[in-house]
Protein backbone atom coordinates (compact mmCIF):
# COMPACT_ATOMS: atom_id res chain seq x y z
CA UNK A 1 0.00 0.00 0.00
CA UNK A 2 1.27 3.50 -0.84
CA UNK A 3 1.88 6.19 1.76
CA UNK A 4 -1.14 8.37 2.61
CA UNK A 5 -1.30 11.61 0.64
CA UNK A 6 -2.05 14.52 2.96
CA UNK A 7 -3.97 17.43 1.47
CA UNK A 8 -6.40 20.19 2.35
CA UNK A 9 -9.68 21.04 0.67
CA UNK A 10 -10.24 24.70 -0.34
CA UNK A 11 -12.04 25.34 2.97
CA UNK A 12 -8.96 24.20 4.91
CA UNK A 13 -10.24 20.79 6.01
CA UNK A 14 -7.48 18.21 6.39
CA UNK A 15 -7.93 15.25 4.04
CA UNK A 16 -6.04 11.99 3.60
CA UNK A 17 -5.93 10.16 0.29
CA UNK A 18 -5.15 6.48 0.73
CA UNK A 19 -5.08 3.29 -1.27
CA UNK A 20 -7.61 0.59 -0.45
CA UNK A 21 -6.18 -1.99 1.92
CA UNK A 22 -7.57 -5.52 1.76
CA UNK A 23 -6.62 -6.13 5.38
CA UNK A 24 -9.14 -3.45 6.36
CA UNK A 25 -12.02 -4.79 4.26
CA UNK A 26 -14.36 -4.97 7.24
CA UNK A 27 -13.96 -1.22 7.70
CA UNK A 28 -13.60 0.03 4.14
CA UNK A 29 -15.94 -2.17 2.09
CA UNK A 30 -19.20 -1.30 3.92
CA UNK A 31 -18.31 2.40 3.74
CA UNK A 32 -17.56 2.18 0.02
CA UNK A 33 -20.82 0.36 -0.66
CA UNK A 34 -22.82 2.86 1.37
CA UNK A 35 -21.28 5.87 -0.36
CA UNK A 36 -21.67 4.56 -3.90
CA UNK A 37 -25.10 2.95 -3.45
CA UNK A 38 -26.67 6.28 -2.47
CA UNK A 39 -26.70 7.25 -6.14
CA UNK A 40 -27.35 3.90 -7.83
CA UNK A 41 -30.61 3.13 -9.61
CA UNK A 42 -30.17 -0.47 -8.41
CA UNK A 43 -27.74 -1.37 -5.60
CA UNK A 44 -24.86 -3.59 -6.61
CA UNK A 45 -24.27 -6.93 -4.95
CA UNK A 46 -21.30 -7.10 -2.62
CA UNK A 47 -19.73 -9.45 -5.16
CA UNK A 48 -19.48 -6.62 -7.68
CA UNK A 49 -17.36 -4.62 -5.26
CA UNK A 50 -15.27 -7.64 -4.36
CA UNK A 51 -14.69 -8.36 -8.05
CA UNK A 52 -12.83 -5.06 -8.30
CA UNK A 53 -11.31 -4.77 -4.85
CA UNK A 54 -9.92 -8.31 -4.64
CA UNK A 55 -8.17 -8.03 -8.00
CA UNK A 56 -7.44 -4.31 -8.30
CA UNK A 57 -7.62 -2.98 -4.75
CA UNK A 58 -4.45 -1.01 -5.45
CA UNK A 59 -6.42 0.94 -8.08
CA UNK A 60 -8.97 2.05 -5.50
CA UNK A 61 -8.26 5.37 -3.83
CA UNK A 62 -10.18 6.87 -0.95
CA UNK A 63 -10.46 10.33 0.58
CA UNK A 64 -10.84 10.35 4.36
CA UNK A 65 -11.61 13.29 6.61
CA UNK A 66 -9.92 13.98 9.95
CA UNK A 67 -12.35 11.60 11.67
CA UNK A 68 -11.49 8.79 9.21
CA UNK A 69 -14.90 9.01 7.54
CA UNK A 70 -14.99 8.06 3.87
CA UNK A 71 -15.87 11.11 1.80
CA UNK A 72 -14.76 10.02 -1.66
CA UNK A 73 -13.72 6.91 -3.57
CA UNK A 74 -12.68 5.83 -7.04
CA UNK A 75 -12.66 2.15 -8.09
CA UNK A 76 -10.83 1.00 -11.22
CA UNK A 77 -9.46 -2.00 -13.08
CA UNK A 78 -6.58 -2.52 -15.51
CA UNK A 79 -6.20 -5.48 -17.85
CA UNK A 80 -5.62 -6.46 -21.49
CA UNK A 81 -8.61 -5.63 -23.69
CA UNK A 82 -9.82 -7.62 -26.70
CA UNK A 83 -8.93 -4.65 -28.90
CA UNK A 84 -5.26 -5.30 -28.20
CA UNK A 85 -4.79 -2.43 -25.77
CA UNK A 86 -3.86 -2.53 -22.11
CA UNK A 87 -6.94 -0.74 -20.85
CA UNK A 88 -7.77 0.96 -17.61
CA UNK A 89 -11.40 1.38 -16.64
CA UNK A 90 -12.87 3.77 -14.09
CA UNK A 91 -15.75 1.73 -12.71
CA UNK A 92 -17.06 3.85 -9.85
CA UNK A 93 -16.50 7.37 -8.58
CA UNK A 94 -18.42 9.05 -5.77
CA UNK A 95 -18.05 11.75 -3.15
CA UNK A 96 -20.17 12.73 -0.19
CA UNK A 97 -22.70 15.35 -1.24
CA UNK A 98 -21.50 17.65 1.55
CA UNK A 99 -17.96 17.65 0.12
CA UNK A 100 -18.64 18.12 -3.57
CA UNK A 101 -17.14 20.98 -5.52
CA UNK A 102 -13.88 20.89 -3.56
CA UNK A 103 -11.70 19.06 -6.08
CA UNK A 104 -11.83 15.73 -4.24
CA UNK A 105 -13.11 13.71 -7.20
CA UNK A 106 -10.51 15.30 -9.48
CA UNK A 107 -7.74 14.37 -7.03
CA UNK A 108 -8.97 10.77 -6.76
CA UNK A 109 -9.24 10.31 -10.52
CA UNK A 110 -5.83 11.91 -11.06
CA UNK A 111 -4.24 9.48 -8.61
CA UNK A 112 -5.84 6.53 -10.40
CA UNK A 113 -4.72 7.84 -13.80
CA UNK A 114 -1.14 8.29 -12.58
CA UNK A 115 -1.04 4.74 -11.21
CA UNK A 116 -2.45 3.18 -14.38
CA UNK A 117 -0.09 5.22 -16.56
CA UNK A 118 2.86 4.07 -14.44
CA UNK A 119 1.74 0.48 -15.08
CA UNK A 120 1.91 0.99 -18.83
CA UNK A 121 -1.79 1.42 -19.61
CA UNK A 122 -2.50 2.43 -23.21
CA UNK A 123 -5.82 4.09 -22.46
CA UNK A 124 -8.45 4.62 -19.77
CA UNK A 125 -12.19 4.51 -20.43
CA UNK A 126 -15.47 5.04 -18.60
CA UNK A 127 -19.14 5.78 -19.22
CA UNK A 128 -21.28 8.59 -17.85
CA UNK A 129 -24.75 9.93 -18.59
CA UNK A 130 -24.99 12.51 -21.38
CA UNK A 131 -26.92 14.78 -18.99
CA UNK A 132 -24.26 14.55 -16.28
CA UNK A 133 -22.57 17.81 -17.24
CA UNK A 134 -20.50 18.13 -14.05
CA UNK A 135 -19.02 14.67 -14.59
CA UNK A 136 -18.31 15.38 -18.25
CA UNK A 137 -16.55 18.62 -17.35
CA UNK A 138 -14.47 16.87 -14.70
CA UNK A 139 -13.22 14.17 -17.06
CA UNK A 140 -12.74 16.46 -20.04
CA UNK A 141 -10.60 18.77 -17.90
CA UNK A 142 -8.40 15.73 -17.28
CA UNK A 143 -8.05 15.07 -21.02
CA UNK A 144 -10.80 12.51 -21.69
CA UNK A 145 -12.50 12.61 -25.09
CA UNK A 146 -16.02 11.54 -26.04
CA UNK A 147 -15.59 8.42 -28.17
CA UNK A 148 -19.11 7.04 -28.50
CA UNK A 149 -22.74 7.79 -27.68
CA UNK A 150 -24.53 4.77 -26.17
CA UNK A 151 -28.29 5.12 -26.59
CA UNK A 152 -30.50 3.90 -23.73
CA UNK A 153 -27.40 2.54 -22.02
CA UNK A 154 -28.73 2.57 -18.46
CA UNK A 155 -31.67 0.65 -17.04
CA UNK A 156 -33.43 3.96 -16.46
CA UNK A 157 -33.37 4.50 -20.24
CA UNK A 158 -30.78 7.26 -20.17
CA UNK A 159 -28.07 7.57 -22.79
CA UNK A 160 -24.36 7.55 -21.98
CA UNK A 161 -21.15 8.86 -23.45
CA UNK A 162 -18.12 6.60 -23.50
CA UNK A 163 -15.06 8.68 -22.66
CA UNK A 164 -11.48 7.69 -23.37
CA UNK A 165 -8.12 9.05 -22.29
CA UNK A 166 -5.31 7.98 -24.61
CA UNK A 167 -2.07 7.65 -22.67
CA UNK A 168 0.14 6.67 -25.60
CA UNK A 169 0.46 7.97 -29.13
CA UNK A 170 -1.23 5.76 -31.70
CA UNK A 171 -3.45 3.94 -29.22
CA UNK A 172 -6.62 4.93 -31.09
CA UNK A 173 -5.23 3.36 -34.27
CA UNK A 174 -4.81 0.00 -32.52
CA UNK A 175 -8.52 -0.31 -31.83
CA UNK A 176 -10.42 -2.15 -34.59
CA UNK A 177 -13.79 -0.79 -35.70
CA UNK A 178 -16.57 -2.40 -33.71
CA UNK A 179 -14.78 -2.56 -30.37
CA UNK A 180 -17.21 -0.14 -28.81
CA UNK A 181 -19.40 -2.77 -27.16
CA UNK A 182 -21.14 -1.91 -23.91
CA UNK A 183 -18.75 -2.49 -21.04
CA UNK A 184 -21.27 -2.87 -18.28
CA UNK A 185 -22.96 -5.95 -19.67
CA UNK A 186 -25.80 -7.08 -17.45
CA UNK A 187 -25.03 -4.56 -14.70
CA UNK A 188 -26.33 -1.43 -16.37
CA UNK A 189 -28.16 1.23 -14.42
CA UNK A 190 -25.48 3.25 -12.66
CA UNK A 191 -26.32 6.81 -11.60
CA UNK A 192 -30.08 7.09 -11.80
CA UNK A 193 -30.53 10.67 -10.71
CA UNK A 194 -27.84 12.60 -12.56
CA UNK A 195 -25.45 12.87 -9.62
CA UNK A 196 -22.44 14.75 -11.01
CA UNK A 197 -19.85 12.61 -9.25
CA UNK A 198 -21.09 9.08 -9.68
CA UNK A 199 -20.10 7.63 -13.00
CA UNK A 200 -19.46 4.47 -14.89
CA UNK A 201 -20.25 0.91 -13.79
CA UNK A 202 -19.36 -2.74 -13.46
CA UNK A 203 -17.39 -4.58 -16.11
CA UNK A 204 -17.84 -8.37 -15.92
Amino acid sequence: MGEPNEDKSPDGEELRYVQYEGAKEETYLPAIRQLISKDLSEPYSIYVYRYFLYQWGDLCYMALDSSQNLIGVVVCKLEPHRSGTFRGYIAMLATQESHRGRGIATKLVSMAIDTMAARDADEIVLETEVTNTASLKLYERLGFLRSKRLHRYYLNGNTAFRLVLYLKEGTALKRPEGHGMDMMGQYQGFADGGDPLVTSGYVP
